[in-house]
């Protein structure tokens, strides 16, 4: 189940609707990874962010990779402007070992500092 409409932020709730079942970032998501056994899909954006808005129309948006992401992975949403500490982290992380931008694959047990 998405969770993201309950959130205070606006980039998370815009997200809402989507059929990926979304989770903030937190212990519990942490939690939940770990105890599912799943590596953790990572998104990180902004509102008025446009490439963030294209990956969002374009696959998160499509039931059928919905389908996949929630089968196979614990799916968490960040919004940048919120977190920039978060943002900060991964994006180096990130660019150190590719050109993905703000989207990243966390094994269950990465949590944060």
């Amino acid at each position: 189940m998405n969770t993201l409409a309950s959130e205070p932020s606006a980039y998370l709730k815009s997200a809402a609707h989507q059929p990926v079942h979304w989770l903030p970032w937190g212990e519990s998501a942490f939690a939940r990874a770990q105890a599912e056994h799943k590596p953790i899909l990572l998104d990180i954006g902004a509102v008025w962010c446009h490439w963030c808005h294209v990956m969002d129309g374009e696959s998160y948006e499509d039931s059928s990779v919905a389908e996949i992401l929630n089968r196979d992975f614990v799916c968490i949403k960040v919004d940048r402007d919120e977190r920039p500490d978060v943002d900060a982290r991964y994006q180096r992380a990130v660019q150190g070992v590719s050109d993905a931008g703000r989207r990243s694959l966390l094994r269950r047990n990465v949590f944060p500092a």
